[in-house]
């Protein structure tokens, strides 16, 4: 059974790491994007050009895609648990997505100097 003290540790923990995450990625690097719970964890991240972003299926069953549909980019293949797929950002912009089975689940990616 956790304590309030592990709670309070685990959520501080948790914090930290989410905003590391949303910090500006330096290009050539590769930033992970979780899919648990049927959600992209991070939901936002920022990130300069030249940087790839990769998306991980974090599920135990359910499959997903990325697909930025506003930007006409072709959805990805399905990936499953275990499986991901990724994407090299260019150019600056925002990318808003969502995954192609889920369109509950979305995201967006900022590509800025």
């Amino acid at each position: 059974m956790m304590t309030m003290k592990s709670i309070a540790f685990t959520i501080s923990k948790s914090l930290a790491v989410a905003l590391v995450s949303v910090s500006l990625a330096n290009a050539g690097e590769v930033v992970e994007i979780s899919i648990e719970k049927m959600k992209f964890e991070p939901q936002q991240v920022k990130i300069k050009p030249g940087t790839t972003v990769k998306w991980v299926n974090n599920e135990r069953r359910n499959n997903h895609s990325v697909f930025f549909e506003k930007e006409g980019y072709p959805e990805s293949e399905r990936f499953f648990p275990g499986e991901s797929w990724q994407r090299t950002f260019d150019n600056p912009g925002t990318y808003p997505y969502r995954c192609g089975p889920h369109p509950e689940m979305t995201g967006v990616v900022e590509v800025g100097e």
